[in-house]
C-alpha cells in the first residue's frame, strides 16, 4: 500500500498483503500482485544498468580531449598588412611557446603580435591598439607569451612591405598552448 493510503489500489485490502498470505488470495489477484512486483524489480535493475553503464563508459573514457586553437603547425600567407592567424583563450599565467620563419622569400621580415580582446578591437576600430606581446621584425624568431590574465588573445602576423610591393611572404609558425600546472596552489 501507498503511504497514507486506507485500502490498496491493486485489491482494495485495508491492510498490506504478506507473502505468507499471498497463496490465499484469488489467483488473478496474485498474478497481479507478483507481476507487479516482478515489473519493480526489471524497472530498479534497469535504471542500475544504465546508469552504471553510463557511469563506467564515462569512467574509463577519461576526460574528453578538446583541441586548444592556440596550438597549431600551418604555413601562412600574409599579404601586406597585418593578418591574424590564431586566436583563443589563454587563461592567466598560463603560456603560448613556438617559433615563426618565413620561407618565401625566406628571411623576409615578419612581426608576430598578440593582442587581448580590448586591444584587438582598438587596432581594427581605429588602429591604435597595443599588443600584449610582440616579437621585433625578423626573418625567423621564438614565441614566448604569458598571460597576465584570463582573457581571448589574437595572435597576428604583420608584413611590414608596403601594399605597392605586392609582396606576399609564406610563413610557418608552430605553437603550442602550455599550462601553468606547476604552481596550480595544490602543492
Amino acid at each position: 500500500m501507498a503511504p497514507g493510503a486506507t485500502a490498496c489500489q491493486l485489491c482494495g485490502a485495508d491492510r498490506p498483503v504478506g507473502a505468507a498470505e499471498l497463496r490465499s488470495i484469488p489467483a488473478p489477484l496474485r498474478r497481479r500482485i507478483v507481476a507487479t512486483h516482478g515489473l519493480r524489480v526489471v524497472v530498479v535493475v534497469g535504471v542500475v544498468a544504465v546508469l552504471a553503464y553510463a557511469l563506467l563508459g564515462a569512467a574509463l573514457s577519461g576526460p574528453p580531449n578538446v583541441a586548444d586553437p592556440m596550438t597549431a603547425a600551418s604555413t601562412y600567407a600574409i599579404s601586406p598588412g597585418s593578418t591574424p592567424i590564431l586566436a583563443g583563450a589563454v587563461t592567466g599565467g598560463d603560456y603560448v611557446v613556438g617559433n615563426f620563419t618565413s620561407v618565401q622569400p625566406f628571411g623576409a621580415n615578419v612581426t608576430v603580435s598578440v593582442y587581448n580582446t580590448t586591444e584587438w578591437a582598438d587596432l581594427l576600430e581605429n588602429g591604435t591598439g597595443h599588443p600584449a606581446w610582440s616579437s621585433p621584425s625578423e626573418g625567423s624568431g621564438r614565441i614566448i607569451f604569458t598571460a597576465a590574465y584570463t582573457d581571448s588573445y589574437v595572435v597576428v602576423l604583420t608584413n611590414p612591405y608596403p601594399t605597392s610591393t605586392h609582396l606576399s611572404i609564406r610563413v610557418y609558425v608552430a605553437t603550442q598552448y602550455e599550462s601553468n600546472v606547476g604552481d596550480d596552489g595544490f602543492g
